[in-house]
């Protein structure tokens, strides 16, 4: 029994994503699907390699950061794909916390600057 493909557009609509940012990722080499003639199908490497292209951009991760890691597990290997996505997410989390510190420092002083201007409106 052959697996189940998806289409072009049935990709499209499973992970909510544009024709466009299906392309680019094609052409970025993010996916690479089989092509019959001018038919693009997914099959289940495609859709896992889709999931975690989604899940990385949430974390903010760059789409090369993503290639490459993506890269590590055709080449070397489920292990070197793990220890890797360590290391990511070690300096990921750690730009996250900056980002965290920075936007809660610019809403305290966007809260100090409203309370002080509806102090002087009384």
């Amino acid at each position: 029994m052959s697996e189940k493909r998806l289409s072009f557009k049935e990709m499209c609509a499973q992970f909510d994503v544009t024709p466009r940012t299906l392309r680019y990722y094609e052409y970025i080499e993010l996916l690479t699907p089989e092509k019959e003639g001018r038919s693009r199908f997914y099959g289940s490497k495609e859709l896992a390699r889709m999931t975690l292209i989604l899940r990385g951009r949430r974390f903010g991760f760059s789409l090369e950061d993503i290639r490459q890691w993506l890269m590590i597990y055709e080449n070397e290997g489920t292990q070197a794909q793990m220890r890797e996505w360590i290391t990511l997410a070690d300096r990921q989390m750690t730009e996250l916390a900056e980002q965290k510190k920075q936007l809660e420092e610019t809403m305290a002083e966007l809260k100090a600057l409203r309370d002080e201007t509806a102090a002087t409106l009384g």
